[in-house]
């Protein structure tokens, strides 16, 4: 939990929060660092409000820092791509999401986002919609947060979607993330005790098209930053814990306007069997260790399917793809990949769905 210094700080620091700004605005540019897990930020004062990340300059940040450069040539570029109100400076403040680029155009390893706009925008007309189900664990030091200093917590059962001491830790973290999200405008759709004590989920979406990417990684900044202020690091590592306890995964569902149509059940199934031919290239682009993470977790056992083969079902939450039980009723809807880690690029995911699903180019990544 928090330190003493930390506990002192927060106090002293909130006196300060409501000073007037004299009309100028702090932006915070937020980018994805050379891990393409990590996120980092740096504010910048501008003179009036930002309505779009048209209305904002290119700026830069020490590259040899952050995993995407060496110190004899390290500026690398910071493009505002995605802007947020900011819940922790409150308004007229902004979060800003930015690309990251070397100074002629070539993009760092870990920008995504480009090929995943080309993509979507390719596939406009099809109106393709996801939803992230982002799951986390949160921890004190080096073991979930609550857990007993020696040994383990009561065998999962208990604990999802529970109420009450000894059954939930770290609501407060995940209220406030949660209101925090509304504020900020982010597409977040509600949130949940997981299967593992100290693991939660939230799901952001719908979303359409290249929302879905940006949405996503500015609540995992948002959600980094309030336990911060907890003294709580978040985990979104695919198995944190070893042995008979859930990993942690994020769920895409998907679907086209075609899918969400009466008879849209014929597309889901035309989806899941182009899916099921480019299983490999998915697994590659499900995590962002090329399917090293995720061999952890996608073991076919607590509720996952195996890494090594693909399978649909309805209602299967040993699937690699599952059909919602609503969805095969109504005989349309949309499908759950269950293959993507707690970990992975959204732009990745969803750049992968619609190759395979719409694009179907043969495409090898």
């Amino acid at each position: 939990m928090a330190s003493h210094d930390e506990i002192v700080l927060a106090p002293t620091v909130s006196q300060y929060m409501n000073l007037d700004q004299g009309g100028r605005v702090q932006v915070m540019y937020v980018w994805i660092d050379g891990t393409n897990e990590g996120m980092r930020c740096k504010t910048m004062t501008v003179e009036t409000e930002p309505t779009s990340p048209s209305d904002l300059p290119t700026w830069h940040y020490d590259g040899s820092s952050c995993g995407h450069a060496d110190g004899g040539d390290s500026d690398v570029y910071l493009k505002p791509v995605a802007i947020f109100r900011d819940p922790f400076r409150g308004d007229p403040n902004k979060l800003v999401l930015c690309d990251t680029e070397y100074y002629d155009g070539k993009l760092t390893h870990t920008n995504k986002r480009r090929r995943c706009v080309a993509a979507m925008e390719k596939v406009k007309d099809d109106h393709p919609w996801f939803g992230i189900e982002q799951e986390y664990v949160l921890l004190d030091h080096e073991k979930p947060l609550c857990w007993p200093k020696n040994g383990f917590p009561g065998p999962q059962g208990p604990y999802y979607c529970s109420v009450g001491s000894g059954r939930v830790f770290g609501r407060p973290i995940i209220e406030a993330h949660y209101r925090a999200c509304l504020f900020a405008k982010i597409k977040i759709a509600g949130t949940n005790a997981e299967v593992m004590p100290s693991q939660w989920e939230y799901q952001i979406g719908p979303c359409e098209g290249i929302d879905i990417g940006d949405h996503l990684w500015m609540s995992r900044f948002i959600l980094y930053r309030i336990a911060e202020e907890f003294g709580v690091t978040v985990t979104l590592d695919p198995k944190p814990v070893e042995g008979n306890w859930n990993g942690s995964g994020a769920h895409c569902n998907y679907s086209t306007q075609r899918m969400r149509e009466d008879g849209g059940i014929k597309y889901i199934h035309e989806a899941i069997e182009k899916l099921s031919k480019r299983h490999k290239e998915h697994i590659r682009l499900y995590d962002p260790n090329g399917g090293k993470d995720n061999e952890r977790r996608l073991t076919g056992k607590h509720e996952t399917s195996s890494i090594d083969n693909f399978f649909s079902g309805v209602a299967h939450r040993g699937a690699s793809i599952r059909i919602p039980r609503p969805c095969s009723v109504a005989g349309k809807g949309y499908l759950e990949d269950r293959r993507p880690s707690s970990n992975c690029d959204p732009y990745d995911v969803s750049y992968a769905i619609v190759r395979t699903t719409i694009i179907d180019d043969n495409w090898v990544d």
